[in-house]
């Protein structure tokens, strides 16, 4: 994450949705599944994509260049990345 601005973390990734600020969604595969299925609703909601990341929590943390675990993150504006315009 070189440029761009995304939100790392539960509570803030449904503070995003909740004010349309967010373009997509990332998750990891380890989330719960009750937490997850409440993302996917908000997400739903504010007509956002959900991506199901493959990796855990910690491989989501490692690819946001962070080192701690990462459950969740949305993508608030995309910066150089084409992420957004790849999943339309």
């Amino acid at each position: 994450m070189k440029s761009g601005k995304a939100e790392l973390g539960y509570k803030t990734t449904l503070k995003s949705l909740r004010s349309q600020k967010s373009k997509l969604v990332l998750i990891s595969s380890n989330t719960p599944p009750l937490r997850k299925s409440e993302i996917e609703y908000y997400a739903m909601l504010a007509k956002v994509d959900v991506v199901h990341y493959t990796g855990s929590n910690i491989e989501l943390g490692t690819a946001c260049g962070k080192y701690f675990r990462v459950g969740c993150v949305s993508v608030t504006d995309a910066g150089d990345s084409d992420i957004v315009k790849s999943r339309e």
